[in-house]
């Protein structure tokens, strides 16, 4: 059974993933960002948000991100050694100071904080589904994964084959998953037919 939905769903709000705006360009490593326009917008409402995004990682431990315009706010950025040589960029949480990649301002918050500072007031949006739907999005997500990368179409394929540049152990995980979602659904469909007597 999923949650209730008294909680709010982190999906409808916004999302700041710093590794993200780094793949677009918003944020440049060693460097300054200048200033550039930024739009957020959800599957069935269009755009929700926008706002003017800059970025300074120019020092080589700590930077910040800008958001002006009707999303003003500013945060810290902090980098990590990685263990192999070079260093990652979080976000520092405004509230609790934590490292993050991703932050979130769910529907009626203020500013963009860590998914810990919300508790128990959000859930992410499969945490509202059945065990079923949980199962079917699970699988749609992988497809639609695996196509993106492979740039096929996802309504041609139920699970399409490996992309070229994929590494066959990531591959097979990926096939992996979308086979216990398979084998979940099957259960149900078992489960289903004894309820009704066919079995």
């Amino acid at each position: 059974m999923g949650r209730s939905r008294s909680r709010v769903c982190l999906q409808d709000g916004l999302k700041l993933d710093l590794n993200g705006l780094t793949r677009k360009g918003f944020i440049q490593r060693g460097r300054y960002s200048g200033v550039r326009g930024i739009g957020w917008t959800h599957s069935y409402w269009g755009e929700v948000a926008s706002a003017l995004i800059s970025a300074d990682l120019s020092d080589t431990s700590s930077g910040w991100l800008k958001l002006e315009g009707a999303l003003n706010q500013f945060i810290s950025l902090a980098a990590q050694p990685r263990p192999f040589g070079g260093h990652q960029w979080y976000f520092v949480c405004p509230i609790t100071g934590r490292l993050a990649s991703v932050l979130w301002r769910p529907p009626g918050a203020t500013r963009f904080c860590s998914r810990q500072v919300w508790k128990r007031q959000v859930a992410y949006a499969s945490q509202f589904l059945d065990r079923d739907n949980r199962a079917h999005h699970g699988k749609s997500k992988i497809n639609a994964r695996l196509c993106s990368i492979g740039k096929l179409d996802p309504e041609e394929w139920d699970f399409p084959p490996k992309p070229k540049w994929m590494r066959w152990k990531t591959y097979r995980r990926y096939e992996s998953r979308f086979d216990s979602y398979d084998d979940l659904l099957d259960s149900g469909i078992r489960e289903l037919a004894v309820k009704l007597g066919l079995k």
